[in-house]
């Protein structure tokens, strides 16, 4: 489907005198980062064939400072965080929805303690809500019938906040055969991107983190490495790269496997 698809402001909404059933945190990765973006189109495309009455804060949204307190500024984190609370509160939004971990951990665990108190999800949690209400059909694998898919776990999503199912579900609605890795759920191990490591260069060892991860993940002779991180995205793209793969081994997010499948 390349039909242009209109995506309100949460601006646009409230000058109208409405208010979305959920807002879509779009987060710097799929705002800005090329490869992102397609993850960010793919979500869009899905609550639009679900109906799902939806809005973006756009401009108004900022960074929500992740990085920043991860990599120990924790002023500059307050700052920011106060700021994207004052627009939420503004607005009154109470639900979201992030396609990023890093977005969904900080906003559901750091955010309440300055005072911003929301509903979020993230949007294999979202998606997976949407199947289970009838509200979005799979129609079957698709290009995905009987591929072999092995899940890589985001550390904020799967540690940090014990989501393992959503993600998997969803794989399992393609009629795939979902392979595990060694590591995997809570035993996981992180594709090198987090705690602000994806803005810095690495320290002396062996082998960088996410060559270690992508190989343990060719291992199990996948056709697509899913994920649903866009730092993990990148990480394991480039590890792919590393052993000249990109040919047999595809890294895709599951709701960009989820909307191909339906032709979204």
């Amino acid at each position: 489907m390349s039909e242009y698809i209109k995506v309100p402001t949460m601006a646009e909404m409230a000058a109208a005198g409405e208010m979305p059933e959920v807002l879509f945190w779009v987060g710097c990765s799929g705002s800005f980062d090329d490869r992102a973006k397609k993850i960010t189109k793919a979500i869009v495309k899905i609550l639009h064939a679900a109906d799902v009455k939806f809005a973006v804060l756009g401009t108004e949204e900022s960074c929500t400072g992740d990085p920043a307190k991860r990599a120990g500024n924790e002023f500059l984190f307050q700052m920011q965080a106060m700021m994207n609370i004052q627009v939420l509160d503004g607005y009154g939004i109470k639900n979201l929805i992030t396609g990023c971990p890093h977005c969904f951990n900080t906003i559901k665990n750091e955010y309440p303690g300055l005072g911003g108190n929301y509903k979020i999800q993230h949007h294999s949690q979202f998606i997976q809500g949407l199947i289970n209400e009838g509200k979005l059909t799979i129609q079957g694998g698709g290009v995905f019938k009987g591929k072999r898919i092995t899940f890589h776990d985001p550390c904020y999503l799967g540690r940090g906040n014990n989501v393992y199912d959503a993600p998997r579900s969803l794989i399992e609605k393609l009629d795939a055969e979902l392979v595990e890795m060694k590591r995997c759920k809570s035993k996981g191990l992180c594709c090198g991107a987090g705690g602000a490591q994806m803005w810095k260069e690495a320290e002396p060892g062996n082998k960088e983190v996410n060559v270690e991860r992508t190989e343990e993940a060719l291992g199990v002779k996948p056709n697509i490495i899913a994920t649903g991180c866009p730092f993990c995205n990148t990480m394991m793209t480039d590890g792919v790269k590393n052993f000249n793969k990109e040919d047999e081994t595809q890294v895709m997010d599951v709701a960009e496997l989820i909307a191909q499948a339906n032709d979204l």
